[in-house]
């Protein structure tokens, strides 16, 4: 049985145009479909391809239905005995927080990658060709399992990747982990195993058959210099569900949004907090406030309780 690869388009950059040629930021993006992408990659000729567009949105706008379309889009296709792996064109914004969702619930026994770009498909050296060459190449790649994000030649983890740069073509790293491999002339060399995916069949059932309007509501909230108590209350009073604390250094948060938090969770609202850093975790400590901390980013960290909150 010959095996396919099932790409299935989201927009982003890498789906780009701009009216004046070379033009790298003052494009619109989600322009073009992913079967259009697919036939301008000469290297894609040797596989055999299935194209679904399920979404044509700038990643800024990314939303829970469209999360619901791809994890029903992915979770057929991982079933499928002639599919090896699924490819996801996305873009860079959000990228981290579509992988992680993923990651969280899908039974991923086979590769789920997703891939993006940072210039628009108009420009004069557009670099989304590359990472999806590079993006089917890994999908291709018999025994592997997870959720990755390809990108600039490297394959960053779900769990750990973030974007970190507004421009350059490698706009993401893995902080103190590092990649988990890179792809060379079209082959995948790993320096490290993939964090073994959640999994989790019952979610899936119920994040595909409920409303996305009805999911929890979770939003972050920031502790800085000056830091108030009051967008929490607002919050709390307007029904939110969740928060998580993007949290000074070790894991600390201003003191006025600490009193403001514990108001919040005596009302019934569930509280996380993950740390400002971009790299390291976060030390224990007695006089830390006592709310769960996730070493994943703050943008992960409300995909995760939102989650958790599901499943309540």
């Amino acid at each position: 049985m010959t095996q396919k690869i099932v790409i299935l388009g989201t927009g982003g950059t890498i789906a780009g145009r701009s009216s004046r040629l070379g033009d790298n930021v003052g494009y619109t993006a989600a322009q073009v479909n992913v079967g259009d992408l697919v036939s301008c990659v000469p290297a894609l000729g040797g596989y055999s391809l299935e194209t679904r567009q399920i979404a044509q949105i700038d990643s800024k706008d990314m939303g829970h239905a469209v999360w619901q379309a791809l994890l029903q889009a992915c979770d057929s296709a991982l079933s499928r005995d002639d599919v090896s792996g699924v490819v996801i064109t996305h873009g860079t914004d959000t990228i981290e927080e579509t992988a992680w969702f993923l990651h969280s619930v899908l039974h991923a026994s086979k590769p789920v990658v997703l891939t993006c770009a940072m210039r628009p498909a108009s420009a004069l050296m557009p670099d989304g060709p590359q990472n999806l060459a590079d993006a089917v190449a890994v999908a291709a790649t018999p025994g592997l399992t997870g959720v990755v994000v390809v990108c600039a030649g490297r394959v960053h983890g779900a769990h750990d990747v973030r974007k970190v740069h507004p421009y350059r073509l490698d706009p993401f790293s893995s902080g103190d982990q590092g990649a988990l491999g890179d792809v060379a002339e079209g082959r995948l060399r790993l320096v490290r195993n993939p964090v073994t995916p959640i999994g989790n069949t019952a979610l899936v059932q119920h994040i595909c058959t409920t409303n996305p309007e009805t999911w929890p509501w979770v939003e972050v909230v920031l502790s800085h210099a000056g830091a108030q108590g009051q967008v929490v209350s607002l919050l709390v009073n307007a029904g939110v569900s969740g928060l998580v604390v993007a949290c000074t250094g070790n894991g600390t948060c201003h003191e006025a949004l600490e009193a403001a938090l514990q108001k919040a969770g005596l009302a019934g609202v569930q509280i996380l907090r993950a740390s400002r850093c971009d790299e390291g975790v976060v030390v224990p400590l007695p006089s830390v406030p006592r709310w769960p901390i996730v070493e994943i980013s703050a943008s992960k960290a409300r995909v995760t309780l939102m989650l958790e909150l599901m499943k309540l």
